[in-house]
């Protein structure tokens, strides 16, 4: 069994975040290429965003600190700690409102 704290994770990731230029850190916990789900962290130092991309699959975002808006075209979404967003079936970008860190869990399609 493998185990990891959140916890941690996300005060570390913060603390990267906030030194790079990208405003951004993120850790692959579980997954990658030889497995169909992947779960991420992913920490926003506060106005950072991850760029409009394409949903890889079943997606989901947990927010685990802060607080950051889901965007897919002209909807958007709101998310602060606790909250558990449905990444919609499209192009879509995430932006940190605060110094933010977020839980991605995506099921790859085949």
């Amino acid at each position: 069994m493998q185990k990891e704290s959140l916890t941690a994770l996300v005060r570390h990731h913060l603390e990267t975040a906030s030194s790079q230029s990208s405003g951004r850190s993120a850790h692959t916990i579980y997954g990658g290429h030889e497995h169909v789900m992947r779960q991420t962290l992913i920490a926003l130092r506060a106005g950072s965003r991850l760029d409009e991309h394409e949903n890889p699959g079943e997606a989901t975002v947990q927010v685990l600190h802060g607080r950051v808006t889901l965007i897919a075209g002209d909807d958007s979404w709101n998310g602060s700690p606790g909250d558990l967003m449905i990444v919609p079936d499209s192009r879509h970008a995430l932006e940190a409102v605060e110094d933010s860190a977020v839980l991605l869990t995506v099921a790859l399609r085949s």
